[in-house]
């Protein structure tokens, strides 16, 4: 019993439907290991072991009594933004070190209702504002593949909890590429679904217009399990769409990629910053693609280099708004002995505040302000139309569009890039945001530092059975998925 932690989730799902093990033995495998590996790896904010077992002896017990769902008894990690009842639900703020939520997000709701067991909420950027998980007020998260570099953001600890093999899979939520791009740097599967595809309620808003949530885990198939429980309308949700919901476990082998349409954009490949490995293995992954029947066409996406601007005027703006109700007053951290109403409003917010997300509401209020609004806010709405065009015109040709997920593997801790540096290294995964676009990364191999590289493919609306699908055959062609970091290979 004492590899647990490598199975599968259908391994785990049949495991315990054939009564190999319990839903307790597998959770206290699991805390065990988060006992002994997270010291290092520093993935969770607050592991609800109590709270784990009591759902899992109640797993056990509904399997026995006959009640029991596909999922039943498997153990899940949710990203600290989602609001999880009776459990503190940070953001990764000092704004909300003391906040416990009064109510579950519909996603952990869900969750909850399909007898997963919660392990814990695990770390993120403040606020999910950052792509390295180094802006949470509790401290950096390690990649397990490096130590000394970053699991990537905001979902960094997301994808540490997966890649150490403390947890099978995790939530995690994207509003510029943070699903996608931690997987990347960590060799993950992670699926960004359309927008309104998952329910955002009872998530800590970033951007409201651009966040979404979705799933990561090692492959494609352990993904679907888990959009199988994430997806579908929410009345709760006013962005949410009241559209069916696919099967996606069954329609894994659903599209065939022989004769799949994967479109490369030229002026992808040819980004300033592109590193030579990165591009050396996706290419490497497109070509494989193509011999098990893809057909690659180039095609134009001539808004590329709009994308950065645009995002980075919308979602601080959002941000900015979002973030107006954290004053001190109704809940989350308020300073001490303030002077007057003012001072309560100003130190509270300074001080609860960190540095990047107090940039990023600066950027956002600007933008906002009366003399500046139609000159920079109506304007990037305006390009974002463009932008959203621009890909519907390459969806005409093309199925399905590659690109790497980032233009580089994971940095180090402590690179202190400027602002500008790390908003440029979003380059390929916002513009699926603007959009509503859904996209998955895939791991396709690693760089000369044995650092995980990602490819990311880009669906039409609604086309995240299409993108599954097509990730799990490349993935029943390839082991890149399969590979694990040395820490993920210690034993409970």
């Amino acid at each position: 019993m004492t590899d647990l932690h490598r199975l599968s989730i259908r391994e785990l799902t049949e495991g315990l439907a054939n009564a190999k093990f319990s839903s307790r033995e597998l959770t206290e495998h699991y805390l065990k290991r988060i006992e002994k590996v997270d010291a290092q790896v520093k993935s969770y904010v607050t592991v609800t072991a109590e709270q784990a077992l009591a759902q899992a002896d109640a797993a056990d017990a509904l399997r026995q009594a006959g009640g029991a769902g596909v999922l039943t008894g498997v153990p899940i990690a949710h990203k600290d933004i989602f609001c999880t009842q009776g459990i503190k639900t940070t953001a990764g703020s000092k704004m909300l070190d003391n906040f416990i939520s009064p109510y579950d997000a519909t996603v952990v709701a869900k969750g909850k209702a399909a007898g997963l067991v919660t392990l814990g909420k695990v770390n993120m950027d403040e606020f999910a504002m950052g792509s390295t998980s180094e802006s949470s007020y509790f401290g950096a998260t390690k990649n397990p593949w490096a130590l000394d570099h970053v699991p990537g953001g905001s979902s960094g600890g997301s994808a540490a909890v997966v890649a150490a093999d403390l947890a099978p899979f995790a939530t995690g939520t994207d509003t510029g590429g943070s699903i996608r791009q931690p997987a990347s740097f960590c060799g993950l599967t992670g699926l960004k679904p359309t927008y309104g595809r998952v329910s955002r309620y009872g998530i800590i808003a970033y951007a409201s217009s651009l966040d979404q949530a979705g799933p990561m885990a090692r492959s494609a198939e352990d993904c679907a399990y888990l959009m199988n429980v994430m997806a579908g309308h929410d009345a709760k949700d006013s962005t949410s769409m009241d559209k069916d919901v696919d099967d996606y476990v069954a329609n894994l082998n659903g599209t065939s990629v022989k004769g799949l349409r994967i479109g490369i954009p030229k002026q992808y490949f040819n980004v300033e910053g592109l590193d030579a490995d990165v591009k050396a293995r996706v290419e490497e992954s497109l070509k494989k693609l193509e011999e098990m029947g893809a057909t690659l066409v180039e095609i134009d996406l001539n808004m590329t280099e709009a994308y950065v601007p645009t995002y980075y005027l919308i979602a601080p703006a959002e941000a900015s708004s979002n973030l107006s109700r954290y004053d001190g007053v109704r809940y989350g951290y308020r300073c001490e002995e303030p002077k007057d109403l003012l001072d309560l409003y100003k130190r509270s917010r300074s001080e609860g505040f960190g540095a990047e997300v107090q940039r990023r509401i600066l950027i956002g209020t600007y933008a906002l302000s009366a003399g500046y609004y139609d000159a920079y806010y109506v304007k990037a709405q305006k390009v974002r139309r463009l932008i959203q065009q621009d890909f519907l015109k390459a969806f005409e040709s093309v199925d399905v569009i590659a690109a790497p997920s980032a233009p580089t593997t994971a940095y180090r801790i402590g690179a202190n890039l400027s602002p500008v540096e790390m908003y440029l290294g979003d380059i390929y995964t916002i513009a699926v945001n603007l959009a509503g676009l859904p996209a998955i990364n895939a791991p396709v191999g690693f760089d000369k530092d044995n650092l995980p590289v990602g490819l990311q493919l880009i669906g039409n609306y609604w086309s995240e059975s299409q993108l599954l699908s097509v990730v799990h055959q490349y993935q029943q062609a390839t082991d890149w998925h399969t590979k694990r970091a040395a820490i993920a290979e210690e034993n409970a």
